[in-house]
């Protein structure tokens, strides 16, 4: 009880040293930049163009504590019968929520203020900040980022569960996420790789900071559990770090164009911030190699690393908060884009031959990311039990590549390509993606193979296996996984889809394209899994059902099919009429096309699922057949001689009657 009182004055340490060192840093960088200089045209006034920069730094701290702070509850300190430290770091991710919140507030109304040119005095400002305030995509963006605050903040002062927690960190990453749609990425000539890489780095540095952040706050009341929870932030750091190292390396590419960008301040501020990172490895490193050893043996050394990192941390997030605000050499868009590139944020591709279905690549590396991760880490997981002994099956790792290499070409090959601008070859990605894919993914058996590999937590606290222990266990998967439901998500997604505003929402925006093919990915996946999967989850239902309904379900696509074949006016008008393709062929003929693929695809995909329902009911039919005679070797057919003495007793109870 006596370390209680010092616990708060110990934990502002770590958060003044932070938040000083980042407004320092944002503020000589900004004053270096030119940031703070006077607009020639519609200045806001020097307290805006002081305050934004500031304001930004405060938010992204306070942000990445918040996030910290949860993940932390939910996954990385033990807790013991007679602590609560997952509810004391709820409470305090709750204290830097409202800071979170009340600063993002105010970078709308300042950002909104330097959009507009007004300054804060202006009597103005007020009306068309609630005029115009949701028309305008950074603002709008950015108070949706504000709300998910709120949201996050309220909720970290009511939970108690690891569930919850783990929620409430999952929505914190999507408001932070979301700012990736603002800034110089919005606008980039490389729109998509420029968005999707600042959204991983945003990631990765909110984990890392944070992480490290929470670890220091928390210090008092980790006590002699500090080593573990340390360890396994450190797995947590290393993988965000690699994921700001490259990510960052990418946006350097995309923003400087050439090595004479470095010449500009918005360079020299990009190399500051690298050399940041560069020595934050450096640290780290140290910190595994010779400071986590000294945990728990006195000293101070892990104090001060913290110290220093959180302040170089710091640092960086001042240099982010100012490299949003200066020009790029690399401008942000073409002088003279055309409809295809304003639209699509790509070129037009031209006329498609068929040599291109397997030549032609432009790689999404977001998409080649995710593939390449999925295909290391099972290969490590098969790795890891041929070394302690255990067996894999090689076709399901055979099985397993292949499907993520069937969604690399349908998301950087032909069918993404083309299937930009042209709805036929788009149903082409679509059916890849939602039927190929998941048909060669789902026997894999992924989930079994991480349960196997994974090891275990006995501290209450979620690792990689209780989390997908959790998942596929809980309420909300059991209702997924009910074989209608899952059904009902495949096909009535896919109508739902078509006939209405998201088609051109996902041909229009990167957001939109992304929502749709993890939609087309997971919603294939689920139907396929409650089909054939062999991962563990809710009761499998009889195979006879699951046969009516995947007959069902593919008739239903097939009508689908048949009905887009047949519509006479163009979907998503609004996009395919304003690229208007010089060398396309007519919106309706194409549109035809797109109905008789899709169609005609689901035939063999539907095929090979009835022979696999079939097969697995074969096979339980016959290892239901061993069990019962296995049981009637060990009691001498009891059951049998007693359904027989039963069937005696009725007959001679007949014959009585008569």
């Amino acid at each position: 009880m006596s370390t209680a009182p010092a616990a708060p004055r110990t934990a502002l340490g770590p958060v003044a040293v932070v938040t000083v060192s980042g407004l320092l840093v944002a503020l000589v960088a900004a004053a270096l930049a030119g940031v703070l200089a006077p607009l020639v045209l519609d200045d806001p006034g020097p307290l805006v163009r002081v305050a934004l920069p500031l304001v930004r730094v405060v938010s992204d701290l306070s942000s990445a504590a918040t996030l910290g702070l949860l993940v932390l509850a939910a996954f990385l300190v033990p807790e013991r019968r007679n602590t609560e430290r997952r509810i004391q770091a709820a409470r305090l991710a709750a204290v830097t929520g409202v800071i979170w919140f009340v600063s993002a507030g105010l970078g709308v109304l300042l950002t909104f203020a330097s959009l507009a040119g007004l300054t804060l005095g202006d009597p103005e400002l007020g009306r068309q900040f609630l005029t115009f305030v949701w028309s305008l995509e950074v603002t709008r963006v950015l108070s949706i980022s504000t709300a998910v605050a709120l949201a996050v903040t309220s909720g970290a002062l009511l939970a108690r569960a690891r569930s919850s927690f783990a929620w409430l960190a999952a929505l914190a990453l999507g408001g932070i996420v979301i700012v990736a749609l603002t800034g110089h990425a919005a606008g980039s000539a490389s729109h998509e790789d420029a968005v999707n890489s600042l959204g991983v780095h945003l990631i990765g540095v909110t984990v890392w900071v944070g992480g490290l952040l929470a670890i220091a706050i928390m210090r008092p009341r980790i006590g002699e559990d500090l080593g573990a929870t340390v360890g396994r932030y450190s797995v947590l750091a290393a993988w965000a770090y690699a994921a700001v190292a490259l990510t960052g390396l990418q946006q350097a590419v995309i923003r400087l164009g050439s090595f004479s960008g470095i010449n500009s301040a918005y360079g020299a501020m990009l190399v500051g911030k690298t050399v940041i990172i560069v020595a934050l490895g450096i640290l780290g490193w140290q910190q595994r190699r010779r400071v986590m050893a000294t945990i728990g043996q006195g000293g101070n050394a892990f104090s001060r690393l913290v110290l220093l990192e959180l302040a170089l941390m710091s640092a960086a997030f001042g240099l982010g908060a100012v490299l949003g605000r200066t020009p790029p050499p690399v401008p942000d868009s073409e002088e003279s884009p055309s409809a295809v590139l304003t639209l699509t944020g790509f070129p037009d591709p031209g006329p498609m031959s068929r040599a291109d279905w397997l030549l032609a690549w432009r790689p999404n590396w977001l998409m080649l990311t995710i593939a390449v991760l999925a295909v290391g880490l099972y290969a490590a997981g098969v790795i890891r039990l041929r070394r302690r002994g255990d067996t894999w099956p090689v076709h399901r790792t055979i099985l397993w590549t292949l499907g993520w290499i069937a969604f690399v070409w349908a998301t950087s090959g032909a069918p993404d390509i083309w299937g930009r601008v042209l709805f036929s070859v788009h149903m082409v990605m679509h059916m890849i993606v939602a039927m190929v894919v998941p048909l060669l993914l789902v026997p894999a058996a992924p989930l079994t193979l991480a349960l196997r590999a994974l090891p275990s937590r006995h501290d209450r606290t979620w690792g990689p296996r209780e989390l997908i222990l959790q998942v596929v266990h809980s309420r909300a998967m059991k209702l997924l996984a009910n074989p209608v439901v899952a059904a009902a998500l495949f096909f009535g997604s896919l109508a739902a889809f078509y006939w209405s505003p998201l088609f051109e929402v996902a041909l229009t925006t990167h957001t939109g394209h992304l929502l749709m093919i993890a939609h087309f990915f997971l919603t294939g996946y689920l139907f396929t899994w409650v089909l054939i999967g062999i991962d563990p989850g809710p009761p499998k239902w009889s195979p006879t059902i699951l046969l009516l309904i995947l007959f069902a379900t593919i008739s239903f696509h097939a009508f689908f099919g048949v009905t887009l074949t047949g519509t006479q006016f163009v979907l998503a008008p609004g996009f395919f009429e304003q690229i208007n393709l010089p060398w396309g062929p007519p919106l309706l003929a194409d549109q035809e096309r797109a109905g008789e693929i899709a169609w005609g695809f689901g035939e063999a995909p539907t095929l090979i699922l009835a022979v696999l329902v079939a097969r697995q009911w074969f096979s339980r039919d016959r290892q239901e057949t061993v069990r019962l005679d296995r049981q009637a070797d060990r009691d001498d057919d009891a059951a049998l001689r007693a359904y027989n003495a039963r069937l005696g007793r009725l007959g001679q109870e007949s014959k009585e009657i008569d």
